[in-house]
């Protein structure tokens, strides 16, 4: 592993004198050292504090939480979830989730490489589904939009795309593309990685094509169960669509500093779903504050509300490391468990040294449909939860990225990868998930 490697984004983002003597000043003290309040999200909201507030906790993740959200999140654990004595099932279907795929540097040699430890748990499933975030262009247009790696844009080549999307003629089944990246090479770029996902049979979530789909759902039926999957970004790191193109990404105030959370775009794609008839309902959404293991309340209010109007299962991602999994009864149907993930962390992204960015996890869940009571009704029966990692290894002056499964090197006498670093990780993932949540089985 290459000993030159940055770290975090603090290590090669420009910051100021002020930035860095603030960020210093927190440090030493420990003033940062739980969720500060008041802070924005949205980078079009960031004032001088919110932004020196971020380059620290990129470094230091947050490891604490808003008071009473832990005991709120753990107050049921996977063992609630439980299909009802009087079930009868006719279908199931299998789903894998994942977080954020983002560009990296070289990542066009590790095709087929890529995902070859994980493939089982990403690609098995019927329905596999993760957030993209990387629009696709000509590599003349990326190295100008990138220029000297201190950009904050995510865009990626047609070959980095194959990388991050495809292993072995299998690909993600969805990707959400409601996310604060997605515009930035504008709608130009929006439409060519549209495009091109369609041209590799990979169904787009959250980016109407015309005005009357926006607020609308995705929906596909897989094995006789009919999936409504609905999508919301809480940004669009500041680009302004022109008025009379407002439909082109599914944005909301879903973490504004200044405005009360806004849930209607959500709202108006479950009724959707439920016009439409859908036995489940999942929703992609893009949101969180970055470098912190647990959400914010108003995230965890959100999210009941979503649920309790007809979600089903939430998978969340943004932050960029994991936070928890919380299994929530709900009120409208006293056998249904919603299950939460309010992050999976970035599965790939151009960081391979700190723990807390190159850790994520993986969801495999299988759902069962079938007759309670009489009424149809489509239940999660299981879920699985598989941490994994990033590692990078040389083949000449080619790096190249594999996605471990952490619990495959928990042995530190035959991993080759740093054990403390292991431990790091595997202490993470106990802190928001607890030992019962995890599959520590290996394979």
């Amino acid at each position: 592993m290459s000993l030159v490697d940055p770290a975090t984004p603090a290590d090669v983002l420009r910051t100021s004198l002020r930035t860095r003597a603030a960020v210093k000043c927190a440090t030493l003290f420990g003033l940062w050292d739980r969720p500060l309040q008041n802070v924005a999200t949205n980078l079009e909201e960031m004032k001088f504090a919110d932004l020196a507030y971020w380059f620290y906790k990129s470094a230091r993740p947050i490891e604490r939480s808003e008071k009473n959200v832990r005991d709120i999140l753990f107050l049921h654990d996977k063992s609630a979830l439980k299909l009802p004595d009087e079930f009868r099932r006719v279908a199931s279907i299998t789903l894998s989730a994942s977080g954020d795929l983002i560009r990296a540097d070289g990542l066009e040699y590790s095709k087929d490489f890529l995902f070859e430890s994980v493939s089982d748990v990403l690609f098995d499933a019927d329905i596999s589904l993760a957030n993209y975030e990387s629009p696709v262009a000509d590599d003349k247009i990326i190295r100008k939009a990138i220029g000297d790696g201190s950009s904050l844009m995510m865009c990626c080549s047609f070959d980095q795309y194959a990388a991050l999307t495809e292993h072995r003629g299998k690909h993600f089944t969805l990707l959400n593309v409601a996310n604060n990246h997605i515009l930035d090479l504008g709608v130009e770029g929006l439409e060519t990685t549209r495009s091109h996902m369609g041209q590799s049979g990979i169904i787009d979530i959250g980016a109407p094509r015309f005005p009357d789909e926006y607020g609308r759902a995705r929906i596909l039926t897989k094995k006789r169960v009919k999936v409504g999957f609905i999508s919301a970004t809480f940004g669009l790191n500041g680009y302004q669509l022109p008025q009379n193109e407002r439909y082109r990404v599914h944005a909301a105030k879903l973490l504004s500093k200044y405005v009360a959370t806004d849930l209607e775009l959500l709202q108006k794609q479950i009724q959707d779903c439920k016009k439409q008839h859908c036995e489940f309902i999942i929703a992609s959404i893009h949101w969180g504050y970055e470098f912190e293991f647990f959400p914010r309340y108003r995230q965890v209010e959100a999210a009941h509300s979503l649920i309790e109007e007809g979600v089903d299962l939430i998978v969340g991602h943004h932050p960029h490391v994991i936070q928890p999994l919380e299994y929530y009864r709900t009120k409208r149907d006293p056998n249904r468990i919603g299950v939460i993930a309010y992050s999976l962390g970035s599965l790939i992204w151009g960081w391979y040294t700190a723990p807390h960015l190159v850790l994520s996890m993986v969801l495999n869940v299988k759902l069962a449909k079938g007759i309670a009571n009489g009424v149809p009704r489509t239940y999660i029966e299981t879920i699985n939860v598989h941490p994994v990692f990033r590692d990078i290894s040389y083949h000449g002056k080619k790096r190249l990225m594999r996605i471990e499964k952490l619990y495959d090197h928990s042995d530190s006498c035959t991993s080759a990868y740093p054990a403390a670093r292991i431990r790091t990780m595997q202490r993470y993932v106990d802190l928001v998930l607890g030992s019962t949540t995890v599959a520590r089985q290996s394979g």
